[in-house]
């Protein structure tokens, strides 16, 4: 993860890069500080100079830097797990009937801070969303059509434009949705789009974000390879 000034220069890296090794033989580390195999999110906390970072294509954790010198603050996995507890193993496949899977799998796909200070993350393959205080206290999780398989069903979250953020925003590449929870509940509310091609329908949503109007941008990948705005 680097940082760079407005006119691209560049300033601070946070973490450090991995030894370079063919993917394939790369292994977790969930204990180190070194960010592995790349950066699948991150969340600016500016009030109190840190950075969120999803560790997620290769490790199975959140980690925080310092926003102005990158010093390594904190880390946890999921439920709030320390680091020194997370498996390196090789991850096993997402069972829909267990419902408190200790570790995440892959990816750890997002990181979000509410207006309200809590963290969102998203733990893609394990069809779930895990809340956290900023200080990776274990809040609730939400789960999501957790019968998906394969990639999963939790790509990325983004709130609703009502100062309160009532609703959570989550985008599902497998199952070709954008899903509408409830914030404080979980409750499954309303989804956008189904699986397809044709325009207005989503073949792989890999992420999607709203505006303060409340429009809805959702970007896709794979068959899809392109952009929709979907409207209140």
């Amino acid at each position: 993860m680097v940082k760079f000034s407005p006119d691209g220069k560049f300033i601070r890296e946070f973490g450090n890069r991995g030894p370079i090794v063919e993917r394939q033989g790369m292994k977790q580390d969930n204990q180190s500080k070194i960010l592995l195999l790349g950066v699948s999110s991150a969340a600016l906390d500016e009030a109190n100079n840190e950075i969120f970072i999803a560790d997620g294509y290769l490790n199975r954790r959140v980690v925080v830097f310092d926003l102005t010198t990158g010093a390594f603050k904190r880390a946890w996995g999921a439920y709030g797990k320390p680091i020194e507890q997370i498996s390196n193993e090789p991850q096993p496949a997402h069972d829909p009937n267990d419902f408190k899977a200790a570790d995440f799998k892959s990816a750890v796909h997002c990181i979000r801070i509410a207006n309200d200070g809590l963290v969102y993350v998203c733990d893609r393959a394990g069809d779930r969303v895990q809340v956290f205080q900023k200080d990776g206290k274990f809040v609730k999780e939400f789960h999501v059509v957790n019968q998906t398989m394969g990639n999963g069903s939790v790509g990325s979250v983004d709130f609703s434009s009502d100062p309160a953020q009532k609703s959570i925003f989550v985008s599902d590449m497998v199952n070709g949705a954008v899903w509408q929870l409830d914030r404080q509940t979980g409750e499954m509310i309303g989804r956008i789009s189904k699986k397809g091609t044709a325009p207005g329908e989503l073949a792989a949503p890999h992420v999607a974000a709203m505006d303060s109007k409340g429009n809805v941008y959702v970007g896709e990948i794979g068959q899809g390879r392109r952009v929709q705005k979907f409207v209140p």
